[in-house]
């Protein structure tokens, strides 16, 4: 299976308790991933409503699941499938010529 890049939002979840914001850290911030997903990058926002913004890659979705389910009593977290510039000029017209409503 193809590599695909993934951009992970992880949104900061309300109210959360000391005890789960202290376990960040120890729980492997800032590059801990499970097998099968790659990181790619980190960046750390000043913004309240987006404190996390990881770019990462995986081959299939079961570790994607899996780190979501690690993290998601600290954060809500958003999946957004991504791919280069480059990959995107030539999946675009693979994909629209095989759209059965976009055939002549």
């Amino acid at each position: 299976m193809k590599t695909l890049s993934r951009l992970s939002l992880a949104l900061g979840a309300g109210a959360l308790s000391v005890a789960a914001v202290g376990s960040v850290p120890a729980r492997g911030a800032g590059g801990s991933a499970p097998p099968g997903v790659t990181p790619i990058a980190e960046y750390w926002t000043s913004v309240a409503d987006l404190q996390v913004v990881s770019i990462f890659s995986a081959d299939d979705y079961p570790p994607i699941m899996e780190l979501l389910y690690e993290w998601n009593d600290v954060f809500d977290i958003t999946v957004y499938p991504a791919v280069s510039a480059e990959r995107g000029l030539t999946v675009g017209p693979e994909v629209f010529a095989r759209l059965p409503r976009l055939q002549p």
